[in-house]
């Protein structure tokens, strides 16, 4: 089984991040960075079904040349080979050309399986995934909390608004998944100094024919920043007998009722 994962250098979600006041974009060279940590569920899933069927993961990022720690991090976790495409046009790109960016890096060689997080800590937008089964042409499961295959088909656990459902994709496809669906492995010693010797492609947007694909052509831009409302007081009910029918009544008005 050819897998393939997406992953992504993100500024740590842990620390606090700084704004460009003239771009209002998020200031990467002066944050801490990390590869996402929903790319480690996406890596440990592709790692578990390549070692129950055989075939290789290969990670695939887009950014930077910083970006590069993210895909090491991925092929010291076990992946076996690892593609950055990397371009000065791309900065301030949109979600939908990243994922025309990476579908042409996943599309140069056959794949089986495709395999994201359900989005990035540093974007939230949720678009790249079906953006890219739709480039691709292949079915999109999303946010996923159990995966398995039998090698020609893919069954998974969705999330829904309204609980789960477990449904079947053929193959070839393209699968998000969410935090629940494993524990990621810790890169041990040995992972970590043999990444350094596993092929690692550098591409541009030349290499894939997408010249003139990038920030200049994104389709969307910030154009304001402003601080969120704070939270206003909530409200303080005394019960004297009538507790429980008042929040009754504020979970109805509410509509969770």
């Amino acid at each position: 089984m050819n897998v393939v994962v997406c992953v992504k250098l993100v500024p740590d979600p842990n620390t606090p991040g700084q704004l460009d006041p003239s771009s209002h974009l998020l200031r990467r060279d002066l944050a801490r960075t990390v590869l996402d940590p929903g790319d480690e569920f996406g890596v440990e899933a592709g790692l578990r079904l390549v070692e129950a069927h055989g075939g290789e993961v290969r990670a695939v990022s887009m950014g930077p040349e910083r970006a590069l720690d993210a895909v090491r991090k991925a092929l010291a976790m076990g992946a076996a080979r690892g593609a950055l495409v990397s371009d000065e046009g791309l900065g301030g790109s949109d979600a939908l050309t990243t994922a025309k960016v990476l579908a042409a890096a996943i599309r140069r060689e056959p794949f089986d399986l495709v395999i994201t997080a359900t989005e990035s800590t540093d974007g939230y937008a949720g678009l790249v995934p079906p953006a890219l089964a739709e480039l691709l042409g292949v079915p999109a499961v999303t946010f996923a909390t159990g995966v398995t295959s039998d090698g020609t088909s893919l069954t998974a656990t969705r999330q829904t608004e309204s609980g789960s459902e477990t449904v079947v994709a053929a193959l070839p496809c393209v699968l998000s998944v969410t935090a629940g669906v494993n524990e990621p492995r810790y890169p041990s010693l040995r992972g970590i100094m043999g990444a350094k010797s596993k092929p690692l492609d550098r591409l541009t947007l030349a290499d894939l024919g997408l010249e003139g694909l990038g920030g200049a052509s994104a389709g969307q831009t910030v154009v304001s920043v402003a601080r969120a409302e704070e939270r206003a007081a909530g409200e303080i009910l005394s019960d004297e007998g009538e507790g429980a029918r008042r929040i009754v009544e504020l979970l109805v008005r509410a509509r969770v009722i």
